[in-house]
């Protein structure tokens, strides 16, 4: 191998050689400095270029002129906006893009003379060996776009309205609902500052937000309200008889006054809720309730004393009971499935005792407590009343543990009812009324509930004695006083209570021929017994002197007695009730009959009237 040994001359040739080309290098490139320094020292250095623009060589001012025509897109380009069919035409420099031909120009220029000693000479040394390209310089100013795109928004924006149904008459008119739109400029703004950044012509969609209304389409709640408007709502009786109320028809002008619009939410939504008011539904339905409504009434039934056995007088009453709440549910529902006759809901309610019922259910066996008053020279009216009266009772039934009010039962006492005009007392006199012999069958009642062993629950005796309730088969006992029972529904009223387990049948037989009325209870007996005393009639009082009435309507020589005489007394009654033998309760009823006078009445001119000495036995004989 050969090895080369470096002298120390030899690396000092060496090293000296090196140095000498460096600076021979910086010489020339110091020499072609100078000389570009020299040659453009008011131009910009060549091979300088701004985009696609070569400004090499061009002084600030005419590199400006040739930028400013190279680069006229922010005043000649077009930008189209769009939103759905509609187009706004602008240019880059409307929407905020500018472009400075002065500041790029002047960048160019200063391109290699600024910084540094070794960054200049690095800039020219890139400049001389390959050139350079700068990027053009533009500017976006937001707020001249935001004041387009206002501009625009002017055009584009609208507030969401909200659909709405109002009645005109019985018109239904109807405002449509509008979708809101707002121009979401911020974000068309980027959009724009994205194309325009590309220096070319182009499409920018408007970003737009809508707003839908809670509430945009109603037409189908305005159809439902004409539909409900379109004709009569008729309310029947489901499957109604001859003899049922109805139909009631709701005409449109009254349905028009009834009907409801609500605004109401649903989820996330709105709408409106077409429907019949239902406080004005109910309010007329009440008084349909009075129309349809009736109570459950028993069937009415005699015992048949052969058979024992019950035979039918008249057919059990269902009752039935309006229900309000679901017939004005049956009612919107209908009206939904365009329905305009519609059936009300009833509630039925079947008696205890209907056709069907024997008597051995009831536990009603027997004859288990009878009385019978008498009414001799009783008039036409007074018999017919009494005879009215009685049949309301005729064939009923009361339940183990019920009360029965006789005036309940008694019901009207009109001449519509079939009572005539006949005496009664009212106040502190006799007078011609509607009813009068009412009375005799309440005794009666009274009476066989008193012999029966009943609870007496409430009992009003009369203000005086009546002799038509003293009489027996054969005459008259003062005995029988104090056991007499006065109606007068609702003020006064008789009571009394089935204390028993079994049912109470009644029946009533009024004998025109005997002047007896007879009342008979049919059950089931209990092993109850009663026995009775009287005090008699004590503090007897004189009746008062006869009353003497001039009477205008009575003709000169007429007399008339309306009222008759009557003692006064005081009765007490005992009921001792036995329970098996043994006293189950003993009770007192007392009675205060008044004194009551006699009443004559004369025509104007009678001779002799008032007599100056009435006769006790005939107070209405004139003195002679």
């Amino acid at each position: 191998m050969n090895k080369t040994i470096l002298r120390p001359q030899s690396v000092w040739h060496a090293t000296a050689a090196l140095f000498g080309g460096f600076l021979l290098f910086f010489l020339v490139i110091g020499v072609g400095m100078t000389a570009l320094h020299t040659q453009y020292q008011d131009r910009v250095f060549p091979g300088v270029n701004v985009g696609r623009v070569n400004v090499g060589g061009e002084t600030p001012q005419g590199a400006a002129s040739l930028l400013a025509e190279k680069y006229a897109y922010p005043q000649k380009g077009t930008i189209l906006l769009q939103y759905e069919d509609r187009d706004w035409f602008a240019t880059p420099a409307e929407l905020g893009l500018f472009f400075s031909h002065n500041h790029n120009a002047e960048v160019a220029f200063e391109y290699g003379r600024e910084g540094s000693l070794g960054e200049r000479l690095l800039s020219q040394i890139q400049i001389m060996r390959y050139g350079v390209t700068l990027t053009p310089r533009f500017v976006i100013d937001e707020r001249v776009g935001y004041q387009y795109l206002s501009g625009v928004a002017e055009e584009i924006n609208k507030p969401a309205v909200e659909a709405s149904l109002r009645l005109d008459g019985l018109d239904v008119v109807i405002q449509p609902g509008q979708i809101g739109r707002k121009l979401d400029i911020p974000a068309t703004l980027q959009a724009v500052e994205a194309q325009v950044k590309s220096l070319e012509d182009g499409v920018v969609p408007l970003v737009v937000d809508e707003e839908p209304p809670d509430i945009l389409d109603i037409s189908a709640e305005a159809e439902f309200a004409r539909q409900i408007l379109s004709q009569s709502l008729t309310l029947t009786v489901p499957d109604p008889a001859e003899s049922d109320p109805g139909p009631w028809v709701l005409e449109p002008e009254i349905l028009v006054q009834m009907l409801s619009i609500e605004r109401v939410s649903e989820g996330d939504q709105g709408t409106y809720r077409i429907a019949l008011d239902p406080e004005n539904l109910e309010g007329y339905l009440e008084g349909v309730a009075g129309k349809v409504e009736q109570a459950p009434r028993n069937a009415r039934m005699i015992f048949n004393d052969d058979t024992r056995e019950l035979d039918l007088l008249e057919r059990e009453v269902v009752g039935r009971r309006l229900d309000i709440e679901k017939t004005i549910r049956a009612i919107q529902e209908g009206l939904k499935e365009d329905r305009h006759q519609i059936p009300v809901v009833l509630e039925y309610t079947r008696p205890p005792v209907t056709e069907a019922t024997t008597a051995e259910e009831l536990g009603i066996t027997e004859l288990v407590s009878q009385e019978s008053t008498y009414f001799r020279f009783s008039s036409a009216a007074r018999i017919q009343n009494i005879k009215t009266a009685a049949a309301q009772f005729h064939g009923i039934f009361i339940a183990p543990g019920e009360t029965f009010s006789m005036g309940e039962q008694l019901g009207d006492v009109s001449l519509d009812k079939g009572y005539e005009e006949a005496w009664i007392i009212y106040g502190d006199r006799t007078i011609k009324g509607v009813g009068g012999g009412v009375c005799q069958v309440s005794t009666t009642l009274f009476r066989t509930v008193f012999f029966g062993g009943y609870p007496v629950v409430e009992r009003h005796p009369h203000a005086y004695r009546v002799k038509y309730y003293e009489q027996t088969a054969v005459g008259y006992k003062d005995r029988l006083a104090g056991l007499d029972a006065t109606v007068y529904f609702p003020v006064v009223d008789f009571k009394f209570k089935n204390d028993t387990d079994h049912w109470l049948l009644m029946e009533t037989y009024v004998n025109v021929g005997a002047k007896r009325l007879t009342w008979k209870f049919y059950s089931t007996r209990v092993g109850r017994t009663v026995k009775w005393d009287t005090s008699g009639l004590t503090e007897v009082k004189d009746p008062p002197d006869p009353i003497y009435e001039k009477n205008e309507d009575l003709a000169k020589g007429k007399i008339k007695q309306v009222d008759w005489s009557a003692k006064g007394a005081t009765v007490t009654i005992l009921r001792e009730v036995f329970q098996d033998g043994e006293l189950a309760w003993r009770e007192y009823f007392q009675t205060k009959y008044m004194p009551w006078a006699a009443v004559c009445q004369y025509g104007p001119g009678t001779k002799g009237m008032p007599p100056e000495d009435p006769d006790p036995e005939n107070p209405c004989k004139p003195d002679t």
